[in-house]
């Protein structure tokens, strides 16, 4: 085995142009942690947003940064007092700084990978599963009630229609034109986002929103708070703004995780019970331009990088 491993860091804010391949010492997992050797790596909006500053109040970068979590891999070494994991176990979960041939990660935060599951689905599951759970179980949702997702089509809305619609709600999603026939495909009823939001989801859904989950963080948080009659249902992963409508901004504190979704969602996806389609895999070296992909927006599912 090398001593030195290749990662994406970024030393400033900035475009992704500031994305440079890093070679650094292969480091030893400390008490209580493990080294797991990468198979891919998830993508998310949230990697393009650290970098580029836009969440520095929420999510302050430690330069050299190197953006992600996400991750699938092999367990290759363990700390002292790791007992649920061991050389050579496959997983998948969330580790310190995804984009890169190692990580070292939590043991809580990683569970088995399902063998049924690919290296890139595994990796692009993670951050959406557990973030669609979190922000379902947040909004309190009943059976017979109706869920408006801004941003439907992505990674997270992808996951968050079908929990919803399995629990038998009536789910509308916004999405550009050339998603709706997928978003029909998982169950939801597609809206065009943008202007004139309200009276387009107002004829499709003329019994009313009950709650609201805003993915994309586009400035749709005023017409969500019309719509759902106020911010208490209103709920945000991605509008560094939400507090100016009354909205809570969701970023995954402890207390607001729900224990065993991650297993749950993999053992899904591996039944065939979850889609989540890969729009597009990059080698890891090309990092920039899937950020770019995704902060162009219209990503239908989730973009990976594998070393």
């Amino acid at each position: 085995m090398t001593d030195t491993y290749r990662s994406i860091a970024f030393t400033e804010y900035g475009d992704s142009g500031v994305l440079r391949v890093l070679e650094r010492e292969l480091p030893l997992p400390g008490p209580g942690q493990v080294r797991v050797a990468v198979r891919a790596a998830g993508v998310n909006p949230i990697d393009w947003k650290i970098r580029s500053g836009l969440m520095a109040e929420v999510y302050p970068a430690n330069f050299p940064a190197v953006p992600g979590g996400d991750i699938s891999g092999v367990i290759d070494a363990v700390g002292a007092g790791v007992t649920d994991f061991a050389t050579g176990d496959e997983v998948l979960g969330s580790g310190i700084g995804g984009y890169a041939e190692y990580v070292l990660a939590d043991p809580v935060k990683l569970v088995r990978k399902p063998g049924a599951l690919s290296w890139e689905l595994a990796a692009a599951l993670p951050a959406v599963v557990n973030t669609a759970y979190r922000a379902l179980n947040l909004l309190d949702l009943h059976k017979g009630e109706t869920l408006l997702i801004d941003g439907a089509a992505g990674g997270v809305g992808t996951i968050a229609v079908q929990l919803a619609v399995a629990r038998g709600l009536t789910v509308v999603g916004t999405a550009s034109e050339a998603n709706h026939d997928y978003l029909r495909s998982l169950g939801a009823i597609p809206v065009q986002y943008g202007e004139a939001l309200a009276e387009r989801v107002r004829a499709v859904a003329p019994q009313g929103i009950d709650a609201s989950f805003d993915t994309s963080g586009r400035g749709s948080l005023p017409t969500l708070v019309e719509l759902t009659g106020g911010p208490k249902r209103v709920i945000t992963i991605a509008a560094p703004d939400a507090a100016d409508h009354g909205v809570r901004f969701t970023s995954g504190s402890p207390a607001e995780q729900v224990p065993g979704s991650l297993a749950e969602g993999a053992a899904l996806a591996a039944e065939g019970k979850l889609d989540l389609p890969i729009a597009r895999v990059y080698p890891l070296a090309e990092a920039a331009a899937a950020q770019d992909e995704s902060e162009a927006g219209h990503v239908r599912g989730k973009l990976v990088l594998v070393p």
